[in-house]
């Protein structure tokens, strides 16, 4: 099981960093995203550095900070949901990679409570 745990929250690391970093960098992809369900440009890099921190947070949890991790894990869900509650009320049905990253979220977070 906490081999699991460590490849699913390595997994979760990784998806986030890369958003994290488009966020930051303003990848184009998140720029049309972003538009497309009426964020502002100009929310890109707290919401960049709010997933940053949920990295850190998982890592941390990793590294013997078990709290953190389970903390940083949960926050990773309700950051997800709210992020497609923003894609539906926007009218956006392409919800493939929120909610894969919900799941993401979910299982780091289950999986950290288990083991």
């Amino acid at each position: 099981m906490a081999a699991v745990y460590v490849v699913v929250t390595l997994a979760a690391i990784a998806a986030n960093a890369f958003t994290a970093l488009g966020d930051l960098l303003r990848f184009r992809f998140v720029l049309a995203n972003a538009a497309k369900v009426g964020v502002p440009e100009s929310w890109l890099t707290p919401l960049g550095l709010t997933k940053t921190a949920g990295v850190l947070g998982l890592v941390l949890g990793l590294l013997g900070v078990p709290l953190i991790g389970t903390l940083a894990a949960a926050a990773f869900v309700v950051f997800f949901i709210g992020a497609i509650v923003t894609h539906l009320r926007a009218g956006d049905l392409a919800l493939v990679f929120p909610v894969g990253y919900l799941a993401l979220a979910v299982a780091t977070l289950v999986l950290d409570l288990l083991v």
